[in-house]
C-alpha cells in the first residue's frame, strides 16, 4: 500500500504542477511544494485502544513571484485531478489579485533551478490488524498510554524554472508512558521497521525506570549538582539551538544566544562537535525554496563554532552566503557526535548527583547569557555513591549553555540515540535529532 501511495501522490503533483506552471505569464515564477501522508494513528489508555484513525491528505503550497513581489498560498487536494485543477486555478487568480497590490520585497530570493533530487526510503511497517496485539501484548499488566503513528510522508517541489525534488519515507513511532498510580516512565520507539525484539527492549528498559520510581522519594534542594541528561533529556536541551542560537538572522538582528560564539569571543567545550545530518533520513535535504543542502554540515567542531544556518534570503539582506538552510534557520536533522563514557558507567561516573531522563517546558531565560530554564519531568533520581536511591520530586533548572555545554561539560556517552519528532499538528513532522547522553558538572537548580 505505502508503495501504492507514493506512485499515486507523485503522478497527481505532477500532473497539477504542469498544469499550474504552464499558465505563468512571461513575468511570473512559481514555487510549488506538496506535503503528503497515509498514516495509521492508534492511540492507547489502560494498555487498550482508546482511539484509532486512518488519515490520508495531500497538501500544496503555491509561491508566486511577479515584478519583484511575492505571495504564497495553500489548498488541501481532493485526490480527482479536475476538481484540484480548478482549485489550483482559483487559487492562482487570488494569488495573482494579491501580489498585484503588495510592495516590492527587497530581500525576494529569485526563483532557479536547483536541480533534481529524488529519495524513497521503504520500510517494514505492521499491518492494521496486526498492530494492537504487537504493542498490548508484550505489555500486559502495564498501564501502558501512548500514541502510535505510522505510515508514508512525502515532501516534493517543483518550481517554473525547472527543478524537481521528491522525498519519501516509510516510518513509525510509538510515543508511550507507564504509570504506576501518580508515577510515570516515559519511553519512545520508533524506526522503519517493527522489530518484536527491539519493542520488548525497549519496554523492558521503561519498566525497569518505572520500579525504580516505586522507591521513597528524596527531597533534593535548590543548588548545584553533578547531573547526568539521558539522550531523550540532552536532545531537548540541544533542541532549544533551533530558537535562533544558531540562526544567522538573529545574529544580525541581534537577537542570537550564541552571539558571542558566532563572533568569537566565546567557546564551548572541545567535547563537543554537532551538526546537520541528512543521512539519517530523517527529512529531506531540500528546503521549501528547492536548495539542497550538504548531507553533512558541521555547525560545531569540538567546541568552536564552524557555521550559523543561513537561508538565502538571510543571505541576500546581509551579504552572507547560504548553505541551504530553512526559512526558519533552525536545524532539522541535528546530530552530535558521542563520546566515550559507556552507558554501564554512567552512575558511577555521576557518583554523587542527579539521574535525569527527560526535561519539559524548556525556554530561554536569559538569551543573552544563553541561559535556559526548564523542569525535570518523569524518571528522574537522586544517586549515591553511584547508585540510584531514590526518585525525586520536580525541579526547576537554570543553566548558561556556555557553562553547561562549556567548561561544565564532563562527558558524553559512546553511543547515541535517535529522537524522532513526533508532532502531529496538523500533519506529521519529519525530522528529529542523533544525540548521546551528557555528564554535566555543576548543573543549577533554582526551585
Amino acid at each position: 500500500m505505502s508503495h501504492d501511495f507514493m506512485t499515486q501522490t507523485r503522478a497527481h503533483f505532477d500532473a497539477l504542477a504542469g498544469h499550474l506552471l504552464g499558465q505563468l505569464r512571461a513575468d511570473e515564477a512559481a514555487t510549488l511544494n506538496l506535503t503528503a501522508e497515509e498514516s495509521l494513528f492508534v492511540r492507547f489508555n489502560g494498555n487498550r485502544v482508546r482511539q484509532n484513525t486512518d488519515v490520508h491528505q495531500v497538501g500544496l503550497s503555491v509561491s508566486l513571484q511577479s515584478q519583484g513581489r511575492s505571495v504564497e498560498q495553500s489548498l488541501s487536494l481532493s485526490g480527482n485531478v479536475d476538481a484540484d485543477r480548478a482549485a489550483l486555478d482559483a487559487l492562482l487568480q487570488r494569488s495573482r489579485d494579491e501580489v498585484a497590490v503588495l510592495a516590492l520585497d527587497p530581500n525576494q530570493v529569485a526563483v532557479c533551478n536547483n536541480g533534481s533530487s529524488e529519495e524513497e526510503f521503504h520500510g517494514a511497517l505492521l499491518a492494521a490488524d496486526e498492530l494492537v496485539q504487537a504493542v498490548v501484548g508484550p505489555a500486559q499488566g502495564c498501564d501502558l498510554a501512548g500514541f502510535y503513528a505510522g505510515g508514508v510522508t512525502v515532501r516534493a517541489n517543483r518550481n517554473s524554472a525547472g527543478q524537481s525534488h521528491w522525498f519519501a519515507t516509510e516510518t513509525f513511532f510509538l510515543d508511550y508512558s507507564l504509570y504506576d498510580g501518580p508515577r510515570a516512565a516515559k519511553g519512545c520507539y520508533a524506526g522503519s521497521r517493527w522489530d518484536a525484539q527491539a519493542w520488548a527492549a525497549n519496554l523492558g528498559r521503561t519498566r525497569a525506570l518505572l520500579e525504580l520510581l516505586k522507591r521513597p522519594k528524596v527531597d533534593v534542594k535548590p543548588g548545584q549538582y553533578r547531573t547526568y541528561l539521558a539522550p531523550r533529556a540532552f536532545s531537548d536541551l540541544v533542541g532549544i539551538l533551533g530558537w535562533n542560537a544558531l540562526s544567522a538572522a538573529a545574529w544580525k538582528q541581534g537577537r542570537c544566544p550564541f552571539k558571542k560564539l558566532a563572533e568569537k569571543e566565546a567557546r564551548l567545550s572541545p567535547l563537543l562537535s554537532l551538526g546537520e545530518n541528512f543521512g539519517l533520513g530523517l527529512s529531506p535535504r531540500f528546503n521549501s525554496l528547492g536548495e539542497v543542502s550538504a548531507t553533512h554540515l558541521p555547525l560545531i567542531e569540538q567546541g568552536a563554532l564552524s557555521t550559523l544556518l543561513v537561508s538565502s534570503r538571510s543571505a541576500k539582506e546581509y551579504g552572507l552566503s547560504a548553505n541551504a538552510a530553512s526559512e526558519s534557520e533552525g536545524p532539522r536533522a541535528l546530530d552530535v557526535a558521542p563520546g566515550t563514557l559507556a552507558q554501564a558507567d554512567v552512575l558511577k561516573a555521576i557518583g554523587t548527583g542527579l539521574y535525569l531522563s527527560n526535561l519539559h517546558y524548556l525556554n530561554w531565560s536569559d538569551p543573552v547569557s544563553a541561559r535556559v530554564t526548564g523542569m525535570t519531568r518523569y524518571a528522574c533520581f537522586w544517586v549515591e555513591n553511584g547508585e540510584i536511591v531514590g526518585p525525586i520530586n520536580d525541579l526547576r533548572w537554570d543553566e548558561s549553555l556556555f557553562e553547561a555545554l562549556g567548561p561544565k561539560l564532563v562527558a558524553l556517552t559512546d553511543q547515541a540515540e535517535i529522537d524522532p519528532a513526533v508532532d502531529t499538528y496538523f500533519a506529521r513532522s519529519l525530522g528529529g535529532s542523533r544525540v548521546p547522553g551528557a555528564l554535566i558538572d555543576g548543573f543549577t537548580f533554582t526551585l
